[in-house]
């Protein structure tokens, strides 16, 4: 039995050197990286180098008493918990509408270009987009310009705390919607296609097809997806995108808006240095984010019957 194993690994020699080259970088960047978190129950000091996290002096949940009692911390909290909330809201419905009217739609040509035009912003990077925003909508840009010559109005929107939030949205969903379209086209290319026709044959519309066979079919992906969105409403609803567009677009005029639990770690250790503070403050939001993971899955289970594990 050992032989045969062994002849089987090396007759897969080839494609188990990619299975384990994966596990190395999974190890090196993601498991080793770990060991950090011990930082954030010590009093750790850069100078002390990366191993002084093992020497550093313990002192226990004093940085995380620290952070709770802080008074930005409810702020932050609200700003993290609002902005992945209103995402989730519009982002999440869009794409599986889209999903369903390109699945609808029968002329192959306009198809196929949706689905490129949809799906090619996902390729953009968010420094580019942000960049184009500012572009945009800054007080003399093309938008604002529009606006004066119908309105007589200029708006704010790259300093508003008030816009900041639907342009965060907005930008997330142009941005993001091809992508999770092309997840649920998948999903709804795996069910049968004899339901449909069996469907037809009984006199069912398009739209009782849809409620009734694509809908159910997809609901397994849906469940799954969603309860991934949920268990990231600290780190950015369903596409994690909060940190990048906060970084990038927030400013001294929307602070109050786009200061959220990511950008206030990164400012917090890398410009302050108060590296076993801002771990601890990652690691209440991992730590939250997987109480939401598995609380999504069960109430996802109990209602539904479906779940992520």
């Amino acid at each position: 039995m050992k032989k045969g194993l062994l002849g089987r690994l090396w007759r897969q020699r080839h494609l188990q050197g990619f299975v384990w080259l994966g596990l190395v970088f999974l190890l090196i960047f993601h498991y080793l990286p770990m060991f950090g978190i011990l930082i954030a129950f010590e009093d750790f000091k850069i100078s002390s180098g990366i191993l002084g996290m093992f020497t550093s002096e313990f002192v226990g949940l004093k940085h995380f008493i620290a952070f709770f009692t802080d008074y930005k911390f409810t702020e932050l909290l609200a700003n993290t918990l609002s902005l992945s909330v209103l995402k989730l809201l519009f982002s999440f419905p869009l794409p599986i509408f889209l999903a369903l009217v390109l699945n609808e739609c029968h002329v192959s040509w306009f198809k196929r270009v949706a689905q490129t035009v949809s799906y090619l912003p996902y390729f953009i990077s968010w420094v580019i987009v942000a960049g184009f925003t500012q572009i945009l909508l800054t007080n003399t840009g093309a938008v604002n310009d529009l606006l004066n010559s119908l309105l007589g109005v200029r708006l704010q929107f790259l300093t508003s705390p008030a816009l900041f939030r639907p342009l965060a949205v907005i930008t997330a969903m142009w941005k993001e919607t091809g992508w999770w379209t092309i997840i649920f086209l998948a999903a709804i290319a795996g069910i049968d296609p004899t339901l449909y026709e069996a469907a037809e044959i009984d006199g069912a519309s398009r739209l009782m097809r849809i409620w009734r066979i694509t809908l159910p079919g997809i609901s397994p992906t849906v469940t799954v997806v969603l309860i991934l969105a949920l268990g990231n409403l600290l780190g950015g609803g369903l596409s994690g995108s909060n940190f990048e567009q906060c970084y990038l677009m927030g400013n001294v005029g929307n602070y109050d808006a786009s200061e959220i639990l990511q950008t206030y770690i990164l400012n917090i250790g890398l410009s302050k240095g108060r590296f076993s503070y801002a771990t601890a403050a990652g690691l209440f939001q991992s730590a939250i984010s997987v109480l939401l993971v598995f609380a999504s899955n069960l109430v996802s289970k109990r209602v539904s019957g479906e779940g992520l594990f």
